[in-house]
């Protein structure tokens, strides 16, 4: 669930100022803070960060696959940080010990009913304008899940226990139960 701070417009600085074990996402210059997940969206989230890590393994991949909390530093600005579900990066170089600095080539987040909006809208456009290839929504509640390929303008759903491609890779899929 997301809850937004009072207005004003904060800057990452504000982030890294709260205090320990609260956490919260910067979007265009607000704050908004997180509950913490449920144990649903804490075994999805455990399971894809599995699936992808042993993919990646297989195939001496140069991909990184980080979970939540993991900073994301979208843009070049400092009015601008979030803590994807799942990140998978392909360019190191926008690694360090802080986190991802630019887009990542693809993103998951698993939805929890405090923050639909904030995943099907907000993020969404975040993320596509910020050029992250390829962004999942997976809703268990609805059993679905959302996968926009950017690069290729495609939007296409599927339903939990269908094989799901993943657009980054050529020969990878993943069915989510």
């Amino acid at each position: 669930m997301y809850v937004l701070k009072k207005e004003g417009v904060y800057t990452i600085e504000d982030i890294y100022a709260l205090p320990d074990g609260e956490r919260a996402e910067l979007i265009d210059g607000k704050i908004y803070y997180m509950a913490p997940p449920s144990r649903t969206h804490q075994k999805i989230s455990w399971k894809l960060h599995q699936t992808i890590a042993n993919y990646i393994d297989r195939k001496n991949g140069k991909c990184e696959v980080y979970a939540a909390p993991f900073a994301v530093f979208l843009n070049n600005d400092d009015i601008n940080y979030v803590e994807p579900d799942i990140s998978v990066i392909c360019d190191t170089s926008k690694l360090d010990e802080k986190g991802c600095h630019g887009a990542p080539d693809w993103i998951i987040e698993i939805v929890s009913p405090g923050n639909k909006s904030m995943d099907y809208f907000t993020k969404l456009f975040k993320y596509r304008n910020a050029n992250v290839r390829e962004y999942w929504i997976v809703d268990s509640t609805k059993e679905q899940i959302m996968v926009y390929r950017f690069e290729k303008e495609k939007m296409e759903q599927y339903s939990f226990g269908e094989d799901v491609p993943v657009g980054i890779y050529d020969d990878f899929s993943i069915c989510i139960q």
